[in-house]
């Protein structure tokens, strides 16, 4: 049978009927039950496609989060699937950073703010539990930019060395720059491709993606968004949860929400108990600051339309 069969079936299910239920009358919380492996992944994406709303899906884990995201990008358009992974490996060790998660990261922010049609976002405690920069001050930092503005390289200049941008003479991973002549190259930390801005005289002349390797371009675009590092840059800024982040309709679906918590508190422990231990002068700013408890998420998931299953329906 094939998967738009199957998915037919599905849409008629009485999970899927009961979630779509909850979707449309904004219920508090829902319980749903019964659902096998793929079968979740089948009910979740009906229920997407037939929703106006943005959907974030919580998994117990980064490696059952990822098993349900290809599930579910062979269902929708992947690009309206999204990973929210987390940046770091552990709390406070800036070193370890992986940059290719916080680029992920930047990627839903940014989609999040341009408010385009609504995304279903897959994601795990781990990342839930690190908090991101308010939408004003993740505004207030992000630089756009559409053929036909008038910019001069030199102020563009200066904008990527207050984003701690590196510039150099050719870019190879997000947070790099580079002009030649009248041509600005830009790995933003918001798109998965670098930028190549062309200038005729102080305006924009032409945007496009390129790829890193060929250095030929891929699509032409008329605006971007320029973000910087948010892991690394807003250290003293204002941060919130990222559930506070995402519209207030967004639908909330979590595998076992004790579990889920559980998990929280036992990271946010881990924070605290690194953050004694610093010896490093560099500022820090406090776990509470930083990173999000199960008491904190466990008071913003009573306030949105939360569907939940467990384990025993998988």
């Amino acid at each position: 049978m094939s998967k738009t069969r199957i998915a037919q079936a599905y849409l008629q299910s009485l999970s899927t009927q009961k979630l779509r239920q909850s979707i449309a009358h904004s219920e508090g919380k829902t319980l749903v039950d019964g659902l096998v492996g793929s079968s979740l992944s089948f009910v979740i994406s009906s229920a997407f496609k037939n929703s106006e709303k943005p959907f974030l899906l919580v998994m117990n884990d980064k490696e059952e989060a990822a098993y349900f995201l290809n599930d579910l990008e062979q269902l929708i358009n992947d690009k309206d699937v999204l990973f929210y992974p987390g940046s770091y490996r552990r709390p406070y060790q800036i070193e370890e950073t992986d940059n290719a998660n916080v680029l992920l990261r930047a990627e839903v922010l940014n989609r999040i703010n341009s408010r385009k049609k609504p995304a279903l976002i897959v994601t795990y405690p781990d990342a839930l539990f690190e908090k991101v920069v308010t939408r004003r001050e993740l505004e207030k930092n992000t630089l756009k930019i559409s053929v036909g503005d008038l910019l001069s390289l030199d102020f563009v200049n200066e904008i990527m060395f207050s984003y701690q941008f590196n510039r150099v003479d050719f870019v190879t991973e997000p947070g790099e720059f580079s002009v030649r002549g009248g041509i600005l190259d830009v790995f933003s930390f918001s798109h998965d491709e670098p930028y190549r801005i062309e200038f005729f005289g102080d305006e924009v002349d032409s945007i496009r993606t390129f790829d890193v390797e060929t250095q030929l371009s891929v699509e032409q675009v008329r605006k971007i968004n320029i973000m910087p590092n948010v892991a690394n840059k807003f250290l003293e800024e204002k941060r919130q949860s990222f559930l506070n982040y995402l519209p207030a309709k967004t639908v909330v679906l979590a595998n076992n929400m004790n579990l889920l918590l559980d998990r929280v508190d036992l990271l946010f422990e881990k924070a605290q108990e690194a953050f004694k231990n610093l010896t490093t002068e560099l500022k820090h700013g406090k776990p509470g600051e930083l990173f999000c408890d199960g008491d904190e998420l466990k008071k913003i998931f009573s306030e949105r339309n939360l569907v939940e299953f467990n384990d025993s329906g998988l």
